[in-house]
C-alpha cells in the first residue's frame, strides 16, 4: 500500500496564504513551517510578529500547518484500517482451508481403516484354512494303515495310552525303518507314510501341552521358590549378624575389663561383604534351594510344581523328533515372554507392598534357569542366561531408579534396599553378575541419608522440645540400664542407688536413643553392599548427624531465648554427658561396621557439638551476668564519701555472695568441673569489670579512702568465695582457686593503689609490671582524679590554711600529672 505524501510547505504556502499575501509574507510563512518540521525555536518568529505588530498572521498560519497535519493523520489511519481489514479477511479464509484440509484428513483415515479390515481378517481365515489343511492331509495319510502293522501299531497304542510317548515313537521309527521301504502295495506305503506322522504329531500335541502346563506352574512356583531362596538367605545374614553381635558383645566386655579404649583383636576384622565362597552349608542342612522350596511347598499340602521332568521329558521328546532347535528357540521364547510380563508394575499397589513379590519371581526365575543351565543337556546356552539376565537386570535398575527417586521416606527405601541386598546376595550364589544393582543402591546413597537426617531432625526438634531440662529421675535399674548404660554414659561402673538423680534430663537418652538409631539403619543400609570398608562412609553420616542436626537443634534451642539460668544450667550439664555420648557413638558404628576399636579411636576426635556447647556456656554466662547485675544495682545506696568504712561491706556483695554460694552448690552436682570453672570465671571477671565501671561511672563525682575499704571488703568476700572453691578443682592439674581470684585481680589492683601510702609507685615500670600488670594508664588517671582524702572536704581547708599537704594526696598528684604529660 502506497502511503500519501504530505503536502509541500511551499505548496502550502502558496494555497493558503490568500489572494492578498505577498511575496515577503509567502517566504517568512515557508521559513516558519521549515522550522516547525526541523524543530527549531520559533522564538524568532514570535518576536518578529510582535515587533511588526502582526501576531494575527502568525497565529493563522500556525492553524493552517495543524489543519495539514491533521488531514495527512487521518489518511494514515485510514490506511492502515483498511490493511487491518484485509488481514482479517485473510485469516478467515485460511481457517476454511484448514477445515477443508482435517475434514480430508478424516477421511482418509477412515478409508485406510476400512481398507485394512477386510484384509486383516482374511488374513486370519487364510491361516486358519492353512491349518485345517494340513491336519486334513496328516489325517488322510494316517487312513492306509498296513495289517502287517497291526503288531507294531498295537504295541505304540499301548505305549501312548500309557503316555510312554517315547517307547511310541520309538516303535514307530522302527515300523518306518523296516516295514516302509519294503512295503507291497502302495496303499499300505500311503497307511505308513499317514500314520507315522500322525503318532509323531500326537506326540508333539501331548507333550507341547504338558510343556504348556508346565509353563504355567513353573512361573507360580518360581515366585514361590525366590521367596525361600531369599529367606534363606536372610536367615543365613541374621545368624552370621547374630554371631557377630556376640562377637561385639566380647569385645565390649574385654574393652571394659581392661579399662582402656584397646580392644582386643577379633576375628572380625572385616568389613560386611557379598559371600563369593561356595558354602554349600551356609544356611542350613538343605543347601539346595529348589528342594527347599519343594519341601516347604509339600509341608503346606500344596502341589510343590518344582518338578523339571517335564520340561527334561518335553525337551528329551523333541530331540526324539529331530525339533531340537526349534523346542531350544522356543523355550527360550516363552521364558523371554515370561520374564518380560514379570517387569510389570502395577501401579495400582504401592511398590513397598508388591516389592518382595517383584523381586522373588525374577530371583525364583534365574534359579530355575541355573539349574535348566546345568542340568538341561544343553536346552539353553550360557549366552543366553547371560542375555536374559542384562535384560532383567537392565529393568530391575530402571525400577529403582524410579522409585527411588519418588521415595521420600528413608524406612521405606530401606526396606527395599534390604530385599535388593538379599537378592544379589542370593543370585550372587549362582555366579550372576549383581553389580549394577548394587550400584544402584550406591547411587541413592546419600538421599536416604538426607531422609534420615530430616526424619532425625525432626524427632531431635520433639525431643528438645518435649524436654523441661530438670534432672532425670529413674526409680528402677531397668531404667538407669536403658537409659544409661545402654549408651555407656555412666561415671562409675559401680550401681547407684535408687531412685537415683542423673545429672543429665531425659533429652540426653531420647537424643542419644535417635543418634543410635540413625546409626543402626546407616550401617543396615551401607553394609550387604558389596562395599568392603563402609566405616568411613558411617562416620561421615553421623558426623552430618551430630554437627548439623544435634548441634543446629540446640543452637536453635539456645537462641530462641526461652531458658533460664537453671535451664541453660541443665543444658551445659547435658553437653557434657552428650560428649562421652558421642564417643559412645563412634565406637558403635566402628563395632556395627567391623572395625576393632583399637583402629576407631586412633587419634583424637573433635567434639562434634562443640558450637552449641560454647554457645550453652555463653548463654548461661550471659544470664548469670544480668542476675549480677540485678544486685549491682544495691551499689546506689553506697556513700562514695563516707565518714568511716562499712565494717561488713556494702550490701551488694553479701547478696552476691549468697547468690554465688547457692549457684555453686547446685551447679557442681551436675556441671563438669572445667565448665563450671569457666562459668565461675567469667561471673568473677564480669563482678571486677562492673567494680571498675563504678570507679569510671559519671555518676560518682568523686570518693574517699572509706569508700575504696568498703570496695575493698567486698573484694575480699568474692576473694574468699573464690578460695572456698579449691576443693572444687582439687584433681585438676592447676589450682582452680587462683585461676578464680585472678578473675578479679583488675579491682584489686585498683583498690591497692588507691590504699597505697605512695600511689606514685605506679610509675616504677618493675612494680607496676608486679602489682598493677592489669591496670590501664587511661583508667587510672580517669579514677584518680575522683580520690580525695576523707580530711579534703569541702571547705576543709578553711581551717588547715597554712598545714602541710596529704602526702598520699600529694603523691597521687604528681602521679596524674605525670601520667598526664605521658599521655
Amino acid at each position: 500500500m502506497r502511503r500519501k505524501v504530505a503536502p509541500d510547505s511551499t505548496a502550502m504556502v502558496a494555497g493558503g496564504g490568500g489572494g492578498g499575501a505577498t511575496e515577503a509574507e509567502r517566504q517568512e510563512q515557508a521559513q516558519l513551517f521549515s522550522a516547525i518540521r526541523n524543530g527549531e525555536d520559533l522564538g524568532p518568529f514570535v518576536r518578529r510578529a510582535f515587533a511588526s505588530g502582526r501576531p494575527e498572521s502568525l497565529l493563522s498560519s500556525l492553524r493552517q500547518f495543524a489543519r495539514s497535519k491533521e488531514a495527512e493523520i487521518e489518511d494514515v489511519c485510514k490506511a492502515h484500517y483498511q490493511d487491518f481489514i484485509r488481514a482479517v479477511d485473510d485469516l478467515r479464509s485460511l481457517l476454511s482451508d484448514v477445515d477443508s484440509l482435517k475434514s480430508a484428513l478424516a477421511d482418509s483415515n477412515d478409508a485406510l481403516q476400512a481398507a485394512a479390515g477386510p484384509l486383516l481378517a482374511a488374513l486370519d481365515a487364510y491361516l486358519e484354512a492353512r491349518s485345517i489343511a494340513a491336519n486334513l492331509a496328516a489325517a488322510l495319510r494316517a487312513a492306509h494303515l498296513c495289517s502287517r502293522l497291526f503288531a507294531l501299531l498295537a504295541r505304540a497304542n499301548e505305549h501312548l495310552a500309557a503316555d510312554h510317548l517315547y517307547l511310541a515313537l520309538r516303535t514307530v521309527a522302527a515300523a518306518e525303518r523296516d516295514l516302509l521301504p519294503a512295503a507291497p502295495h502302495p496303499t499300505i506305503r500311503r497307511m505308513l507314510l499317514r500314520l507315522i506322522p500322525a503318532v509323531r504329531a500326537h506326540a508333539e500335541r501331548k507333550i507341547s501341552k504338558e510343556f504348556s502346563d508346565w509353563m504355567v506352574q513353573i512361573r507360580v512356583a518360581s515366585r514361590h521358590l525366590g521367596q525361600i531362596a531369599i529367606g534363606r538367605a536372610s536367615a543365613a545374614r541374621q545368624r552370621e549378624e547374630e554371631l557377630r553381635a556376640r562377637q561385639r558383645q566380647a569385645e565390649e566386655q574385654a574393652h571394659f575389663r581392661s579399662g582402656s579404649t584397646t580392644a582386643t583383636p577379633t576375628l572380625r576384622d572385616h568389613s560386611y561383604s557379598l559371600r563369593v565362597e561356595e558354602d554349600d552349608d551356609w544356611a542350613g542342612d538343605d543347601a539346595d534351594d529348589l528342594a527347599a522350596a519343594a519341601a516347604a511347598a509339600s509341608s503346606d499340602g500344596g502341589d510343590p510344581g518344582l518338578d523339571l521332568t517335564p520340561l527334561y521329558r518335553a525337551y528329551h521328546i523333541h530331540k526324539t523328533l529331530g525339533l531340537e532347535e526349534r523346542f531350544r528357540r522356543y523355550y527360550f521364547e516363552n521364558r523371554k515372554l515370561q520374564l518380560t510380563s514379570d517387569f510389570q508394575v502395577s501401579s495400582l499397589t504401592p511398590f513397598l507392598e508388591s516389592h518382595q513379590t517383584f523381586f522373588a519371581q525374577i530371583a525364583g526365575f534365574f534359579i530355575v534357569e541355573d539349574r535348566i543351565l546345568r542340568t538341561g543337556g544343553g536346552l539353553i546356552a550360557r549366552p543366553d542366561v547371560d542375555a536374559l539376565w542384562e535384560t532383567a537386570v537392565t529393568k530391575m535398575v530402571s525400577v529403582l531408579e524410579d522409585q527411588f527417586s519418588r521415595m521420600q521416606t528413608a524406612n521405606h527405601l530401606l526396606l527395599i534396599k534390604d530385599y535388593v541386598s538379599l537378592l544379589g546376595v542370593t543370585l550372587h550364589r549362582y555366579r550372576y553378575a549383581v553389580d549394577p544393582l548394587l550400584d544402584v543402591l550406591s547411587k541413592h546413597r546419600d538421599k536416604y541419608h538426607d531422609l534420615l537426617l530430616s526424619d532425625c531432625r525432626r524427632q531431635v526438634s520433639e525431643a528438645l522440645a518435649a524436654d523441661k531440662f530438670e534432672q532425670m529421675l529413674m526409680k528402677k535399674e531397668y531404667e538407669y540400664s536403658m537409659n544409661v548404660l545402654s549408651f555407656q554414659i555412666q561415671t562409675s561402673d559401680i550401681t547407684p542407688a535408687f531412685p537415683y538423680v542423673a545429672p543429665f534430663s531425659s533429652s540426653v537418652p531420647d537424643l542419644c536413643r535417635i543418634s543410635r538409631s540413625f546409626v543402626e539403619d546407616s550401617i543396615s543400609f551401607m553394609s550387604h553392599g558389596g562395599q568392603l570398608d563402609i566405616y568411613p562412609i558411617v562416620k561421615k553420616y553421623l558426623e552430618r548427624l551430630l554437627g548439623e542436626v544435634l548441634d543446629g537443634s540446640i543452637l536453635r534451642l539456645i537462641e530462641s531465648g526461652g531458658l533460664g539460668v537453671s535451664q541453660a544450667m541443665q543444658v551445659a550439664a547435658n553437653m557434657a554427658v552428650l560428649e562421652r555420648a558421642c564417643d559412645f557413638l563412634f565406637r558403635h558404628a566402628a563395632q556395627l561396621s567391623g572395625i576393632p576399636l583399637r583402629i576407631a579411636e586412633k587419634g583424637k576426635r573433635e567434639f562434634p557439638l562443640k558450637k552449641s556447647r560454647d554457645a550453652t556456656v555463653e548463654l548461661l554466662l550471659g544470664l548469670l551476668r544480668k542476675k549480677i547485675d540485678d544486685f549491682l544495682l544495691l551499689t546506689d545506696s553506697i556513700s562514695w564519701m563516707a565518714d568511716s568504712p562499712p565494717p561488713n561491706g556494702n550490701d551488694y556483695s553479701n547478696e552476691v555472695y549468697i547468690y554465688l554460694d547457692t549457684l555453686v552448690s547446685t551447679a557442681q552436682q551436675i556441671l563438669p568441673v572445667q565448665v563450671l570453672r569457666r562459668v565461675l570465671q567469667g561471673v568473677l571477671s564480669h563482678i571486677s569489670d562492673r567494680i571498675m565501671g563504678l570507679f569510671l561511672s559519671d555518676a560518682v563525682k568523686r570518693f574517699n579512702s572509706n569508700a575504696v575499704m568498703g570496695i575493698d571488703v567486698d573484694l575480699k568476700t568474692f576473694e574468699s568465695f573464690a578460695e572456698n572453691q579449691s576443693h572444687l578443682f582439687a584433681e585438676s592439674d592447676d589450682s582452680g582457686a587462683n585461676e578464680l581470684k585472678l578473675a578479679l585481680l583488675e579491682a584489686r589492683q585498683l583498690v591497692n593503689l588507691l590504699m597505697s601510702n605512695n600511689p606514685e609507685n605506679f610509675l616504677n615500670a618493675v612494680i607496676r609490671e608486679r602489682s598493677y600488670n592489669k591496670l590501664d594508664h587511661k583508667k587510672v588517671v580517669a579514677i584518680t582524679e575522683k580520690f580525695r582524702e576523707s580530711s579534703d572536704r569541702l571547705f576543709g581547708t578553711f581551717g588547715t590554711r597554712g598545714a602541710k599537704q596529704n602526702p598520699k594526696q600529694k603523691s597521687l598528684d604528681a602521679l596524674i600529672k605525670r601520667l598526664k604529660d605521658a599521655s
